[in-house]
């Protein structure tokens, strides 16, 4: 389940738990692991005073553009070099440019999902008459 900024649980005041960021943001422990991994949140994430990872609401939000991306079907590279980019400041450009290319990208997924969506309503169709006749 994923949660808008304005729902997120409070947690302790060092943070979420690398389990509860996860339910937040709607990925699974390892996933969110694998991000941290392959460099896609912002910053490593805290750690309480036992060492354990804690994550701030900012991470959260994040971590729940970056569940928005994949969703998406945006690719991993291109997921990263938006977050490198993100890390650069006057970048808005190239980061816009990079959502821009997606957004076409998804529109022409759209645009073959409807035609295929048209198909499956013509063969309904040809099925029902059929139906009825009988």
């Amino acid at each position: 389940m994923t949660v808008t900024a304005n729902q997120l649980p409070s947690g302790p005041a060092e943070g979420l738990t690398i389990s509860a960021a996860a339910v937040a943001s709607g990925l699974t422990v390892d996933t969110l692991r694998y991000y941290e991994k392959e460099g896609l949140t912002l910053q490593p994430p805290g750690r309480s005073s036992s060492g354990q990872r804690r994550y701030a609401e900012s991470d959260v939000r994040w971590l729940g553009t970056l569940v928005m991306l994949r969703k998406t079907g945006m690719p991993i590279r291109d997921i990263r070099r938006f977050v490198d980019l993100y890390r650069i400041e006057g970048s808005e450009s190239d980061r816009l440019a990079i959502l821009e290319t997606h957004r076409e990208h998804v529109r022409e997924q759209l645009r073959e999902v409807q035609t295929h969506l048209e198909a499956i309503d013509r063969k309904i169709d040809f099925y029902n008459a059929k139906v009825m006749n009988k």
